[in-house]
């Protein structure tokens, strides 16, 4: 892919996000050029979700290393909804487009990230057994609600084990 391909598609995808945020089941009905069906668009949709919500959870990772595996849960936890604030249109857009098979091996793969990072799930399990924890996770998470106070890790906790 050329450096003015990379751009064509950071575009579509920009204006197809765009276009989320005002008409979620429009959003998807004509696929932008350089994309030639909603399947490659979805699944570059997905890729730029990957890449925000790995990020997110990597970090949570490295300030929780020396932490309970509970703290891994809510750091996995909060990486998820905080890449889901941040990008509403985008995961609106995967959400409404969930049941296409363009994304079951991708959202599979998000499923075991999910699953392994949070500690629910160990690598070496059988990858279909990891997804659906995977899978359970998310809904979990989707169903409870947001505590109403700030839920995010404090810097300080480390050195004040009591924050």
């Amino acid at each position: 892919m050329s450096w003015n391909d990379f751009h064509q598609r950071q575009q579509a995808l920009a204006e197809v996000l765009d276009s989320a945020r005002r008409d979620l089941t429009a959003a998807l009905d004509t696929v932008p050029s350089p994309f030639r069906d909603t399947d490659e668009l979805l699944a570059a949709l997905h890729h730029k979700w990957m890449q925000q919500l790995t990020g997110r959870v990597e970090v949570a990772l490295i300030d929780t290393e020396n932490e309970p595996h509970d703290d891994r849960v809510k750091a996995v936890t909060m990486a998820w909804r905080r890449t889901a604030g941040a990008n509403p249109g985008l995961r609106a857009a995967l959400d409404v487009h969930s049941a296409n098979p363009a994304l079951s091996a991708a959202t599979e793969r998000e499923h075991r990230l999910l699953a392994i990072a949070a500690g629910l799930a160990d690598e070496h399990e059988p990858p279909h057994e990891v997804a659906r924890v995977g899978r359970t996770f998310v809904q979990l998470l989707r169903a409870t609600p947001i505590a109403k106070r700030d839920d995010r890790p404090s810097p300080l906790r480390k050195l004040i084990p009591s924050l």
